[in-house]
């Protein structure tokens, strides 16, 4: 191989390289930045949001959180966004006396509310597999069940990375073509909603 072929080949490879950076921090990227206050809730009152609303009280992003958010909180505030943590905690909805169907039928009204109004959706799920069916007890689809309610529906993904081993988020956002951005650590979260609310 002479001297310019080699030059044409690592030219190539670069080229090549750079398409499939772009490519990756393309699809890590939301389509729009979001914008605050921003109303957090989960859908199946796992403990997950509450690891969202220190990270936006850190930053100083107006939020409110509320376990049990409704399209009434959606009419009585104006909002900018509203997060959804799905992850469904059998002993947490137990212990606020609601089934798994109660969970679906008001995030489906909060999610159609916030559709009403312009507010923003952002579906995430921060606990990884052990809060997924996977770690559940046999039988138990109620995390699914949470996801499916919230992920195709938002406009804006957030997951941690291990939650996604099997490519479920993944799936969710090249069919539904929502905005996915995946994060390693549970300290990167802050630099996600960082980014994400423009801080």
């Amino acid at each position: 191989m002479t001297g310019r072929s080699r030059a044409i080949l690592r030219l190539s490879l670069c080229l090549a390289l750079a398409v499939l950076v772009a490519s990756t921090a393309l699809a890590q990227t939301p389509a729009a930045k979001a914008t605050a206050p921003v109303l957090v809730t989960s859908c199946g009152q796992s403990p997950g949001p509450l690891k969202i609303t220190v990270f936006l009280k850190q930053l100083l992003i107006e939020h409110d959180y509320k376990a049990e958010a409704t399209a009434k909180d959606l009419a009585a505030k104006k909002y900018g966004s509203l997060i959804i943590v799905t992850g469904a905690s059998l002993k947490g909805m137990g212990q606020a006396g609601i089934s798994v169907n109660d969970e679906l039928t008001r995030t489906s009204a909060l999610i159609a509310e916030a559709k009403k109004q312009g507010v923003m959706i952002i579906g995430s799920h921060v606990e990884g597999m052990e809060r997924r069916a996977q770690g559940a007890a046999p039988g138990d689809n109620s995390d699914e069940l949470s996801i499916d309610a919230v992920c195709p529906k938002a406009q804006l993904l957030i997951v941690r990375k291990d939650g996604d081993e099997d490519g479920r988020f993944t799936t969710i956002s090249k069919t539904a073509k929502v905005p996915l951005i995946l994060f390693e650590k549970n300290l990167e979260l802050k630099d996600v909603l960082k980014n994400v609310y423009g801080k």
